[in-house]
Parts: C-alpha cells; sequence; structure tokens
C-alpha cells in the first residue's frame, strides 16, 4: 500500500483564495456614515430654502414680467398697458333670437347664431362663425406705429341696462384713457346698438394718418340652390346720399354720405348702421363660387372700408348691428333706415304691388292659416278673381272682332296687294269704329297683367315665411322640389326633376290653347310681306311651356305652385265666360245697332285719319310716276 503524502500546493492555493474573497467583500461593501445630529433651526431653514425655490419654479421672475413689458411696449407701445392687464376670452349676448359671441381680443363679434333658423340641411344657421368675419380699425399713434384693434386686447365689463344686456369693452392705455366698443343688446331684437369711442387719445392718435375702419364678411351658404341663392339674391346694398343701391359680385365702388351698409344672402343679411355717415367708403363684393355644380361653403366675400372722422381729436361713433332675416314684414319696421329696401320685392310698378297688394293680402291668409301651400292657392284665388274683369274685357273684344271677321277678309278681296295696304288699314280702322271694337281693347287688359306676372315673380321666391315650409311632397316652397334625382346634369335645367314646373308647364299650354282662337279672332287678316300671326302662335303653344319647364326647374317651388293653380283657374274662368256670359248674337246685334249710330271721331283720331289719306296719296302718286 502507497503511502499519503502531504500536498503543500493545495494547502497554499486555499490560502490564497480565502485571503482574494476577504479584500473582495471588504472593499465592495457599502460605506457607513454616522449621522451627525442637526438642530431643529437648520431643519427649518433648509425646509424654507426648498420651498423658496418651487416657488422660483412655479411664479415668473421679475426679469421675465420685465421682458414681456418690452416685448408689448415694442409692439403695441402706448396700448402695451392693456395688454399686459387683458385675458383671453368672449362673453355672450343673447335673447330669444339671436346669439352673440364677442372676443376680448379685437372687441369684435366671432360668433352669430340666429336661433329661430337652420341651413337647408337642417344645421345651426350662423352668420358668422370659425373666423370668417373680420371687425378692425386701423390707425397710427404719436409714437410712429400703425395698430389694428383686431391685435389689441381689450378689458370686458358685463352689465344690464333694465332688460337690455351691456357689453363695454376697453383698450387701455391708462386707466383714464382708453378705446372704448360698447355693445348693447335688447330683448326680442335683431338691432344691436354698437359704439366706437375713444378717451383721452387725442395725444395719442397720429392725426397724419387715416383711422380706417374694415369690415370684411365671408357669407355662408345657407340654401339648397348655390345658383338661386348667390346669382339671383344676394348683394351687397348700401344708403348712399339718401337713396338705396346694389352692387354686383365683382364690382367695387367708392361712395360718400353713407348711412348703412348690408350683406344680403337672399333670406338673411349682416348690416352695419351708423349715425355719422361715412365718406369716400370703399364697398366691394367678390364671387367665390367658381363652379355652381360643386358644392362650396361660402358664396361671397364682402368688406366695407371706411375713412373714420376725428371730433376734437377724439372717435365718436354711434353705430348698429344688425344681423338677422332680411324679412320685409320686419324690416319695414325700422323708420327711416330703408332697410326695407334689401328685401328685394322689385322696382317701381312691381315693388308697389308688393307691398301694397300682395303682402297685405298674405299676411291676412296668414293669421288664419297655418299650412303656406293653402295660403298660395287661396292668394292665387284671389288675384285671379280680381283680375277676372280684364279677362273678361279681352275675351269680350275677342268676340267682337270673331263677328266682324267676315267684313275684315272681304277688305282683303276688295283691296289686294300690297299698293292697296294703306286703303285697306283705313277701311278696316273704319268697320272697327262703327262697331265699336278696338284692337287696343284686347291688348290692354294682357299687358295690365304683365306688372301682377313680375311682382309675383318677386314675392315668392324673396318671402321668408315660406322658407322650409313644406306642401303635398315640396319640403321646402322657398327652393324646388325634387321627385327624381339625375345621375347627370342637363345644361339651364339641372341634376333633378321638379313637379311642380311640370304641372304649370301643362296648365299653361292648354291655356295657350285655349286663348290661340281667342287670339286669332283678335289678328289682322295675314297680309303680303307681313309674318303670320297665327303660325308664330302656334311655335309660342309649345315653346312657352318647354321655356318654363326649363327655367322655372330651379326655381322656387311655391312660383311654381302659383302658375300651376293660377293658369288652371284663368282656364275655368274663360270656360264660365264663353259659355255661360258672352252671347255672340247678342254681340252681333250690338254691332249692328253700332253701325246705325253717327260714329264721333276724337281730334286725335282725325289727325291719324288725315296722316293715313296723306300717305295714301303719296302712295298712289309714287306708283303713277313708276308706270
Amino acid at each position: 500500500m502507497e503511502e499519503k503524502k502531504f500536498d503543500y500546493n493545495s494547502l497554499i492555493g486555499m490560502i490564497l483564495l480565502g485571503a482574494i474573497m476577504l479584500w473582495y467583500f471588504n472593499t465592495n461593501a457599502p460605506e457607513v456614515t454616522p449621522e451627525k445630529p442637526s438642530t431643529k433651526k437648520e431643519k427649518v431653514v433648509k425646509s424654507n430654502t426648498a420651498t423658496k425655490k418651487a416657488e422660483e419654479n412655479l411664479a415668473p421672475t421679475s426679469s421675465n414680467d420685465s421682458l414681456k413689458q418690452i416685448a408689448l411696449t415694442n409692439k403695441f407701445g402706448a396700448f402695451a398697458f392693456g395688454a399686459l392687464q387683458a385675458k383671453e376670452g368672449v362673453t355672450v349676448l343673447e335673447n330669444n333670437l339671436v346669439k352673440l359671441t364677442v372676443d376680448n381680443k379685437g372687441g369684435q363679434i366671432v360668433e352669430v347664431l340666429l336661433k329661430k333658423y337652420k341651413t337647408y340641411d337642417s344645421l345651426p344657421l350662423y352668420l358668422i362663425k370659425d373666423q370668417n368675419a373680420s371687425f378692425n380699425i386701423n390707425f397710427g399713434t404719436t409714437d410712429n406705429r400703425i395698430l389694428n384693434t383686431k391685435d389689441l386686447f381689450f378689458e370686458p365689463t358685463f352689465s344690464k341696462n333694465g332688460k337690455s344686456q351691456v357689453l363695454t369693452l376697453k383698450s387701455k392705455v391708462s386707466d383714464s384713457q382708453f378705446l372704448e366698443y360698447r355693445y348693447e343688446m335688447k330683448p326680442n331684437e335683431y338691432m344691436v346698438d354698437f359704439s366706437v369711442r375713444s378717451t383721452g387719445l387725442n395725444n395719442v392718435f397720429n392725426t397724419s394718418n387715416p383711422i380706417v375702419l374694415d369690415w370684411k364678411l365671408n357669407a355662408y351658404r345657407n340654401e339648397k340652390s348655390i345658383r338661386t341663392e348667390n346669382t339671383m339674391y344676394s348683394y351687397f346694398y348700401f344708403k348712399a346720399e339718401d337713396e338705396v343701391d346694389y352692387l354686383n359680385a365683382g364690382k367695387s365702388e367708392v361712395l360718400n354720405n353713407v348711412d348703412w351698409v348690408a350683406y344680403k344672402q337672399h333670406f338673411f343679411t349682416s348690416n352695419l348702421l351708423t349715425d355719422k355717415p361715412f365718406d369716400k367708403a370703399t364697398v366691394t363684393s367678390t364671387d367665390l363660387v367658381l363652379n355652381e355644380e360643386i358644392d362650396t361653403v361660402f358664396t361671397k366675400k364682402y368688406e366695407l372700408k371706411t375713412p373714420l372722422a376725428l371730433a376734437g381729436g377724439e372717435l365718436n361713433y354711434n353705430m348698429k348691428w344688425f344681423y338677422g332675416p332680411s324679412d320685409y314684414n320686419l324690416l319695414k319696421n325700422y323708420e327711416n333706415t330703408d332697410l326695407a329696401e334689401i328685401s328685394d320685392l322689385g322696382w317701381g310698378i312691381f315693388g308697389f304691388l308688393n307691398r301694397v297688394v300682395f303682402y297685405p293680402v298674405f299676411n291676412f291668409l296668414k293669421g288664419f292659416l297655418s299650412n303656406f301651400g293653402l295660403i298660395i292657392i287661396l292668394m292665387t284665388i284671389v288675384v285671379r278673381i280680381l283680375m277676372s274683369p280684364l279677362v273678361y274685357k279681352s275675351y269680350l273684344s275677342s268676340a267682337k272682332m270673331k263677328v266682324i271677321r267676315p267684313e275684315l277678309n272681304a277688305l282683303l278681296e276688295k283691296y289686294p296687294g300690297k299698293e292697296n295696304a294703306m286703303k285697306r288699314q283705313q277701311e278696316t280702322m273704319a268697320i272697327q269704329r262703327k262697331a265699336g271694337v278696338s284692337m287696343l281693347s284686347g291688348c290692354v287688359p294682357a299687358l295690365l297683367q304683365m306688372p301682377v306676372f313680375f311682382a309675383l315673380f318677386k314675392f315668392f321666391p324673396t318671402n321668408i315665411s315660406l322658407r322650409q315650409e313644406g306642401f303635398l311632397w315640396a319640403p321646402d316652397l322657398s327652393s324646388y322640389d325634387t321627385i327624381f334625382t339625375l345621375p347627370f346634369s342637363i345644361p339651364f335645367y339641372g341634376d333633378h326633376v321638379s313637379l311642380f314646373p311640370i304641372l304649370a308647364s301643362v296648365a299653361i299650354f292648354f291655356y295657350m290653347q285655349m286663348n290661340q282662337s281667342q287670339q286669332a279672332n283678335m289678328q289682322m287678316p295675314p297680309q303680303e310681306g307681313m309674318p303670320d300671326m297665327a303660325k308664330m302662335m302656334k311655335i309660342m303653344i309649345y315653346l312657352s311651356p318647354i321655356m318654363m319647364l326649363f327655367f322655372f326647374n330651379n326655381y322656387a317651388s311655391s312660383l311654381s305652385l302659383y302658375y300651376f293653380v293660377s293658369n288652371l283657374l284663368t282656364i275655368f274662368i274663360m270656360l264660365f265666360i264663353k259659355h255661360f256670359v258672352i252671347d255672340e248674337e247678342k254681340i252681333h246685334a250690338q254691332i249692328e245697332e253700332n253701325k246705325k249710330k253717327p260714329v264721333k271721331v276724337s281730334k286725335f283720331r282725325q289727325r291719324i285719319d288725315d296722316a293715313m289719306k296723306q300717305a295714301q296719296e303719296q302712295q298712289a302718286k309714287q306708283q303713277k310716276k313708276k308706270k
């Protein structure tokens, strides 16, 4: 058996390994420092120091205030005083009709909501929203700055004056020097009092720079038909030098003595009125609709730019804002303003008929009925009854001409050819005088009905009472009705089919067919070299309904409803007169009696006869020379 020996190498290795482990744990152990005792006073000082540092992090330092003041002074000059105190925010003025939101920045109206109306797609109707409008006064200061009120901050003060709400906004140079806007809203009113005044700024305004008011508005689309709203009824109206006029889109004009301006959008209007007239005012209207087939947000851009005059070195203007409907019944109540002119009732006799006849009749019927389709039908019946004497006169004249027609035709055989045209005309007029018949007796009644036609052409599409009022299949009598939408657009017709224009076109076709026989009696027998009126009338029988169909397809369904009912009633009236009123035998007997009576010729008639005789003699002499 082998004897074991002691292994010195293993012993030395274990000793070295243990030494290394002791060294490792000693060098990596955490150093423990005994806590020194601290007094209560030292702890309080440390706490206060930490709090102070936290407060310094939360609050701006005086050096930051100085930098802010320097920046505002560089930007606003003397008005930096108010800018330092200003706060962002808005103030709301509202009554049961309108809600105005006024921003502290600029002191201007940034939202106008008409509470009783909706857009064509049933959304809240805003005239101003999302920065589509801007009201600014640009002025120079004595420290050679050009400032804009839309950049200044105003300090608001809201109060109540009885039932009225008053908002005063001041942009301050100091507590005793400021530019002030004042709004006052009364209950049940669209009109809002507005004033611009300065106090103590006579040494701040630089009189070498003009003070310029600039009011802009991009008009929102509110109605279904872009073409009708934008092209036919939206204008820039103004009252200058005591006359109301309007500006077409794409135009700009400089005016003096301006009492008010109106940015009118078919049924709604944004107006600025002033007690102190504006001079050298520039009004501009721009069409924003590039393609009527494409939906659009804005229709027109309006702008008023006018210098403001200082009085004793200060601004002092009393104005009014009107944001509301362009309703004739409403606007006519603002006396001495002529605001009712923007209701667009037509000029001359057409506007007179709408004001004096059709609005009173419509308002009377509206007091008894709530269905506006029935109101239109009843109004049509009233108009047709009032016009029936003219229809009777026209038909009676036609019946008389029918009785003497054989005698007029005999003149063609007695005086044939162009050389006898003058003599034939003379004899024709003689027969008519003896029979008591006049060509004008048939034309005058038709002419007298034309003002009614054109007056109602303005009345129905501009009457806001019809807006979004439905009847039968038409959801809105102020716009076109749609029974079928086309997958394409037809030029001058549109991309839809309206039923009321179709009914109106059919009615006018049958009316013109009946009227042709009546008019044929009134026409002179066809003569050489003269157009055949009978053929022209046949063409018009087919052409007129087609023209009406195309034109009225995009027009107010209330107007098409009126013409449909009106033509039906006229047909019934003509049939009634023909079968129950007119007796051709009695008319013939009356004409024979008239022939026996001596004919009284007026001086004017005698002059015409003498002139025709002279012309006839000259014609005869010329024919002899030719021979």
